[in-house]
């Protein structure tokens, strides 16, 4: 059913008048929603300066459904309410669907609240396949796909049975559901999975022979949605350098950017790693059990390093973001795993450590996935973090994959689709594919105006 035309401008003789007026259920969602603001209304009400006067020269305070049909009042109205309730809104009228799915109310929301994710699947990237010289390469078999998904939503389904992704070739990264991938030197692509478009970014300018490689997205209420792709040389740590060579692809220039960032240490990228991007600074794993710091918009063309707080040949090891927004790092060998937080002390950043857990301790305290997985043979490990969350963890025992809640301490099993058994998982990284749920863009992301 359309949406209604919009809320009629008329006085009304009361809230409850108001709510009857619109159709079915839509009375229980917009009931809802003036039981959470009816003291915002009133206070907006009476703060108006300018009053309606009625027939008899008399005046009076502005109606409700005059509230509601201002576009500045109901827009500060609805930013006081949490995504669940909001998004339903958006049936009430074309009005509310209008100001609830535009720009600029988008991005003063996500100001406001903590965006919601929603977990499409799991990607199964194996980087010895990627890279490397020629005679190095292994070869991925026929039989096998480039960009395996093990889906967990109805989307994951959809992606993974239309066969778009044999045409993308492998996964490198992703940003609010916009996919990174490419043959690696040959050509990279963005993929919406929503709109099921493509687009192929011009070819690079300055060849790596290995590399790290990030993407940036971002949605401006006034100038759309924008992306970059960064690629960073990975070259041999022996060499001692100080300096990595970067490039990066803006979609609002359409062209590639040469840099040589300094450092005040040598420095060297670990190729083909899963770093993160967190409010526009990237991430990358170095060797030397470090992270490397690169902040896009700096324009001193600098990249800093700072030590790893604990690194082991052949630990798991991965980088998140927390809940405020800090870079989250976690490790895990066959008995432990440790969550670790990156922040600010003063002008210096330093490591504190967030949460340590025993797996067999863990498991005791699960004793019916215990026993379902098998526990007692099979290794468990860290396998990734949610985004923007610092109180779940991916784990794999096997090829099971679930979620711990660090203060519960419960394991509970991810359901997907897909043939996790199929893989060597000790030579894979499994990547947590996620859509920003809402609120999102209601255009295409990769329209050709919008890159």
């Amino acid at each position: 059913m359309d949406p209604d035309p919009g809320l009629d401008a008329s006085p009304g003789p009361s809230i409850h008048v108001d709510i009857m007026s619109l159709r079915g259920s839509r009375c229980v969602v917009l009931q809802s929603f003036l039981l959470h603001t009816t003291s915002s209304l009133k206070s907006f009400s009476m703060s108006c300066s300018v009053r309606a006067k009625t027939r008899l020269g008399m005046e009076s305070n502005p109606s409700v459904h005059e509230v509601l049909n201002t576009f500045d009042t109901l827009s500060e109205i609805l930013l006081l309410l949490p995504p669940e309730e909001t998004y339903k809104l958006i049936l009430v009228s074309k009005r509310w669907l209008q100001i609830i799915s535009s720009p600029f109310f988008r991005h003063a929301y996500l100001a406001i609240w903590k965006p919601n994710f929603h977990l499409i699947g799991f990607f199964i990237s194996n980087t010895s396949y990627v890279g490397k010289k020629h005679v190095e390469r292994v070869r991925r078999p026929r039989s096998e796909s480039s960009m395996p998904l093990l889906s967990t939503s109805s989307l994951g389904d959809e992606v993974e049975t239309s066969g778009a992704l044999k045409k993308l070739g492998y996964y490198i990264d992703s940003s609010n559901g916009v996919l990174l991938c490419g043959r690696h030197p040959k050509a990279y692509y963005l993929w919406d999975p929503v709109t099921k478009k493509q687009h192929k970014i011009p070819r690079h300018r300055v060849h790596f022979e290995e590399v790290c490689m990030s993407l940036i997205t971002e949605d401006c209420p006034v100038e759309g949605f924008s992306y970059k792709v960064v690629r960073g040389e990975c070259v041999s740590y022996a060499a001692h350098s100080s300096k990595v060579r970067v490039e990066i692809y803006s979609s609002k220039t359409t062209t590639w950017s040469y840099s040589e960032l300094a450092c005040n240490e040598a420095v060297s990228l670990t190729p083909w790693t899963a770093g993160r991007v967190i409010k526009g600074v990237v991430y990358w794993h170095a060797t030397g059990g470090k992270v490397a710091i690169y902040d896009t918009e700096d324009e001193e063309k600098r990249i800093d390093v700072i030590k790893l707080p604990k690194t082991f040949n052949y630990d798991e090891q991965v980088l998140g973001e927390s809940s405020d927004g800090c870079l989250q790092y976690g490790w895990s060998n066959k008995s432990v795993m440790e969550i670790w937080k990156l922040e600010k002390v003063g002008e210096v950043l330093e490591w504190t450590i967030q949460f340590k857990v025993n797996f067999k301790a863990m498991w005791r305290l699960n004793p019916v996935e215990s026993a379902r997985f098998s526990t007692r043979t099979k290794e468990t490990q860290l396998l990734a973090f949610f985004n923007q969350n610092s109180d779940s963890v991916f784990i794999r025992c096997d090829s099971h994959i679930c979620v711990f809640d660090t203060k519960t301490q419960r394991v509970e099993e991810v359901q997907y689709q897909g043939r996790g058994s199929s893989f060597v998982w000790d030579y894979c990284k499994v990547l947590p594919y996620f859509q920003l749920s809402w609120p999102c863009s209601s255009s295409s992301l990769l329209e050709e105006g919008n890159i």
